[in-house]
Order: C-alpha cells, then sequence, then structure tokens
C-alpha cells in the first residue's frame, strides 16, 4: 500500500510531518551545503539496535519523500514484525543531502512508534493468552494521537476513544460536578444520542455498587488494588454479568498476571503511549559508487 492511501496519513499527521521538518530543516543543512556535493547519490541502511516491533516505516518514507521525491525507501520487514538486534529494517536512497537532512526526523517517529508498538506487545503477551483486550487511553503526545494509536494496533492492542466524541464515559469530575454516580447515569441516559453505551469510571466500592445499580454498561475500576479487584470483578458478575469490566490505574507488566487472572474483560494503560520508551535505531549512509562497487563484487 502507498503511504498515501495508508488511513493513518491524515491531514493532522502531514501537518505534524511538515512542523517536524521545519524545526530540524526550515534553515537549511548548513554541514551538509558545506561538506556533499548536490549531485552526490547515497544509500542508506536503518538497522534495528535492539529486540523490538517495529512500526513507523512509512513515516520514514513520508519525511525523506517531503525533502526530495526522488528518495525511494525499500521496506525489509513490515510494521508489526517482531525482530532482533542487528536486523535491516530498511533501506533509503536518493540524493545524500535528502538522506541527511531527514536522517533525525525520520529516526525520532521510527523510534517512537516502534516504542509504543513494543511496549503494547510486552503487555499483549503478558496477558498470557486471557480473553481480554490491551487498550490505549487520551494521554497522547499533543498531535501524535493518530500514530500513538496506530502503533498501539501494530503492537497487538486496541483502541480506546479516539476523542470526547467517540465514547460515553463518565469519571470522577463529572460525578463530582453532578454528586453521584447514580445522577451521572440518569442524565446519561437521557440526553445522550441513543446507542452509545454508558460506561462509569469508579474509585470505591460505593461508587461500584452505584454504578451497578444504575445499570452502567461498561464499569471501570480505577487504581483498585488486588483485594478490591477481585471482590470487584465479583460483585459485578453476581449482580450484573453483562456488564463488561475494564480496569486502568497502576497497570504495570509485574501485574498482568494476576489481572489476567481476575476476570476483566479490558485493560486501558496511559502508560502505552506516554511513557513508552524510545527503541534504538542506526542509519549508516554510504556513496551510491561504494553500493555499486560492493554489487559489482558479490556478483
Amino acid at each position: 500500500m502507498s503511504v498515501y492511501a495508508a488511513p493513518w496519513y491524515t491531514p493532522a499527521v502531514q501537518r505534524l510531518l511538515d512542523l517536524a521538518l521545519e524545526e530540524d530543516v526550515a534553515g537549511g543543512d548548513v554541514t551538509t551545503a558545506a561538506v556533499i556535493d548536490e549531485s552526490q547519490e547515497a544509500e542508506a541502511d536503518i538497522v534495528a539496535r535492539e529486540r523490538l516491533v517495529v512500526c513507523g516505516l512509512g513515516i520514514v518514507e513520508a519525511v525523506f519523500m517531503r525533502i526530495d521525491w526522488r528518495t525511494r525507501v525499500r521496506s525489509r520487514v513490515a510494521d508489526g514484525d517482531p525482530v532482533a538486534a542487528g536486523t535491516l529494517v530498511a533501506t533509503v536512497r536518493g540524493p545524500a543531502s535528502a538522506l541527511l537532512a531527514g536522517e533525525r526526523t525520520a529516526l525520532n517517529f521510527l523510534q517512537h512508534l516502534s516504542g509504543v508498538a513494543s511496549l503494547t506487545q510486552a503487555f499483549v503477551a503478558a496477558a498470557g493468552g486471557a480473553k481480554l483486550r490491551i487498550t490505549d487511553t487520551r494521554k497522547t503526545t499533543p498531535g501524535m494521537r493518530a500514530l500513538q494509536k496506530y502503533a498501539v494496533r501494530t503492537g497487538g492492542g486496541v483502541n480506546h476513544r479516539n476523542d470526547l466524541a467517540a465514547g460515553l464515559l463518565i469519571k470522577d469530575n463529572h460525578i463530582a460536578l453532578v454528586g453521584s454516580v447514580r445522577e451521572a447515569v440518569r442524565r446519561a441516559r437521557s440526553r445522550a444520542p441513543h446507542g452509545l453505551r454508558i460506561s462509569v469510571e469508579v474509585d470505591t466500592m460505593a461508587q461500584l455498587d452505584e454504578a451497578i445499580e444504575a445499570g452502567a454498561e461498561v464499569i471501570l475500576l480505577d487504581n483498585f488494588g488486588s483485594r478490591e479487584l477481585t471482590e470487584g470483578v465479583k460483585r459485578v458478575r453476581d449482580r450484573a454479568p453483562r456488564t463488561i469490566i475494564e480496569i486502568s490505574g497502576g497497570i504495570t507488566l509485574d501485574r498482568m498476571r494476576e489481572i489476567s487472572k481476575a476476570g476483566v474483560d479490558v485493560v486501558s494503560i496511559g502508560g502505552l503511549t506516554h511513557s513508552a520508551r524510545a527503541v534504538d535505531f542506526s542509519m549508516e549512509i554510504r556513496p551510491v559508487s561504494e553500493v555499486r562497487s560492493a554489487d559489482r563484487d558479490r556478483g
């Protein structure tokens, strides 16, 4: 699929790419202009320097194409592929000045998005095959939401709400403003668009009981400890077995075994997008003359 047809290649992402390049090369590249001939052609290998899940190869292509349409990116793996350290993930070819100008921006996107995908995959694996969904939240970097949520999907996770219009979720501040879970659910049921499921975030057992009695379709257990989680899931299953149970807050890889056995349906993790570590890639550039010589030697 062409990068221009990719579902994540939205106008917002295009503006983000333009902003990222403006930050780095709007004033030109004085080092390359002084050192490299304009006619120099080059090729570069992008290599994973640690074990990771690849995500963002299309963004790499879009970055280089935005700098110079003559560049070509050849992916050697696909987004979503787990790779070992030393794996060649892509080759870039074109004017040397374009490769040098786009290197840092392309790698910044690739390292961050692959980090999100890798962390997501780690949580999915830690669930141990349990029938639950690992989801993200709206705790995304401003301007990066579409790409970060794409990275979560690439790592095997599921997207939660994309924005405030995408779902009805009654949170603690809504409850504080109207006085009770019961009143918040009543208002939501009478005023919200037909067909939207009513989700309620609770952080105490008393609020959980209210949410069950009010008929919430989804109950989110926020920052529940081990004992509360076990008891909370039991109450919902005993009294409203069709209710979807979600847990969020304080979710770590170490807790996933316990959570996967608790019987929840959804685990939402803000850290997938706001705390994922950027993984390591290198980009090594060489003159095309060296590439052609190496090709002849292999022949």
